[in-house]
């Protein structure tokens, strides 16, 4: 599985096309997942989706990316480069289809797993494509031109995914995909040449089966226990297969010839270090963006759009600065940014946090925009010293390899993330609500009802049961048990940020190295 950078072969006026095409495909992929993100409570209003269905929808994708994507960039170099992200592109193509027709949560579900496979083809292929079909004097542009655009792609994902959302066209962010895909594969199928790398090793079948396994078991047993009880037997027996199964991947990898998972790389100090600090980190990242979200939308009335435009200063912020860190970096090594930007992640996450019931968008500036501002400063001077820390503490020649290694890890950060910590305000979120509803004089079958309620988080409706004088107080109890919930999520998000940063100071040295030739390319994905 540990692949050199691939010397890219003679194909005269070839280059424009293979970027373009690697351009195209890669929006698929950026656009989906930035857009969907702000169209979450259109979707759980529209399939009446439960807070584990929702939890589901994204993570289904996420883990099988996270899973396979290693395995994604092996078959590339096997079989063939464009062969396999043109398959990507087809499969994710179908299944964005089958996002976009979804009548049920189930359905989308299904279809966002498959989404996933798809993913695990496609984006290590595109960026495969540039490295295959540039020269290494050419590569660092080209690398720089898709970075570019697809930064700015991802920027607008938010805001486009809200409109989309508020005219109830959300179903439009997967169906744009089909006329991207199309594109993208005419440019591949006529105007792209095939590569692969001839000494590439076997495919890890069986390190990927136990992967996706385990991903699989944990989230289920985590997010079916709010409902089903922490100590009914599917939810242990879930939770201590998907153990048992990562437990047997890493001894899989560690006997395998050829494997996903190459583990001495972590006997360096530096990776395993910049590893702990991306599986923290991105994990608090990816719950702290979903919940921000729904808080925006559900409890403080947003529109759509005005929420996924207030996460602009996050987005802009990374692109603003991300060059000075990564030139700092270089210059004065990476610890220092790596400790100092989780650290300010941490205080704008305990600034969201304290925001309350009454800040609607007439008082975004003082309310959520300071802590963004904060979380978008710590992101930026966090994300590409962390690729520079990932890259510089392997050999030249296993780059590639620890970049794809990385890129899994924050993936599978946000899988465990949107597990361990949705179970939690799942559970939090009906505890809060029983408790500031004890002393309203409800029926039986009243409460029953809102019971079934509280799975839907803050897309909970008051029951039809209950009694007219007393359904204002509900409402309000809800409201506040989603604030107290979104609360602790934003403090326990605080705390892994806060835990990143000393890993950053504990274990990642200071000093310079020379950076690898193609760590752009890791920072730009």
């Amino acid at each position: 599985m540990i692949n050199s950078q691939p010397t890219a072969p003679s194909y005269p006026g070839s280059g424009r096309w293979i970027l373009t095409a690697a351009i195209t495909a890669s929006c698929m992929a950026f656009i989906d997942g930035s857009a969907l993100n702000a169209a979450l409570p259109a979707v759980q209003r529209d399939l009446q989706a439960s807070g584990a269905g929702l939890l589901w929808v994204l993570n289904g994708y996420l883990l099988v990316l996270a899973a396979l994507v290693l395995e994604g960039g092996s078959l590339g170099d096997r079989l063939g480069r464009k062969r396999v992200c043109m398959a990507g592109i087809g499969v994710f193509a179908l299944a964005s289809l089958g996002c976009g027709l979804a009548p049920t949560t189930s359905w989308l579900i299904a279809a966002r797993i498959v989404q996933g496979v798809g993913g695990a083809l496609l984006i290590p292929g595109s960026l495969a494509l540039i490295s295959a079909g540039f020269p290494a004097d050419q590569r660092g542009k080209a690398i720089g031109t898709w970075s570019a655009t697809t930064t700015l792609v991802t920027l607008g994902g938010p805001a486009l995914g809200g409109w989309l959302a508020d005219a109830g066209w959300w179903r439009v962010i997967f169906l744009l995909n089909l006329p991207l895909a199309a594109a993208a594969l005419l440019v591949l199928w006529h105007k792209v040449p095939e590569t692969r790398d001839e000494t590439a090793t076997g495919t890890d079948w069986t390190g990927s089966a136990l992967a996706t396994t385990g991903l699989a078991a944990l989230t289920f047993g985590l997010l079916s226990a709010p409902d089903r009880g922490w100590g009914h037997p599917l939810t242990w027996g879930a939770i201590g297969g998907g153990v048992a199964a990562l437990a047997l991947f890493v001894r899989v990898e560690s006997l395998s010839k050829h494997p996903m998972l190459p583990l001495p790389l972590f006997r360096s100090r530096t990776f395993s270090g910049a590893n702990l600090l991306t599986l923290l980190l991105y994990g608090a990242l990816t719950a702290a963006m979903l919940f921000l979200s729904l808080n925006l939308v559900q409890l403080q009335h947003y529109s759509q759009l005005q929420a996924g435009l207030a996460f602009m200063p996050l987005a802009g912020l990374i692109s603003l600065l991300s060059r000075w860190a990564g030139r700092r970096a270089d210059a004065h090594g990476p610890r220092t940014l790596l400790t100092t930007g989780p650290l300010v992640v941490a205080a704008g996450f305990g600034w969201l946090g304290h925001v309350g019931l009454t800040a609607g968008p007439a008082e975004y500036w003082t309310t959520f925009f300071p802590g963004l501002v904060l979380f978008g400063l710590g992101m930026a001077l966090t994300v590409v010293p962390l690729t520079t820390a990932v890259m510089t503490a392997v050999a030249d020649h296993y780059a590639g390899t620890a970049s794809g290694i990385n890129n899994a890890v924050a993936r599978t950060a946000g899988v465990l993330a949107l597990a361990l910590l949705g179970a939690f305000a799942l559970t939090h979120f009906a505890g809060q609500l029983q408790q500031r509803t004890a002393r309203l004089p409800l029926s039986s079958a009243a409460r029953l009802a809102l019971h079934q309620q509280a799975g839907r988080l803050g897309a909970a409706t008051v029951p039809a049961s209950v009694p007219a004088p007393q359904r204002p107080a509900v409402q309000t109890a809800i409201g506040q048990a989603f604030e107290d919930t979104y609360q602790w999520m934003l403090w326990l998000c605080a705390g892994l940020a806060l835990g990143s940063a000393g890993v950053a100071f504990w274990l990642i040295p200071n000093g310079r190295r020379q950076t690898t030739p193609n760590a752009g390319a890791v920072a730009a994905g």
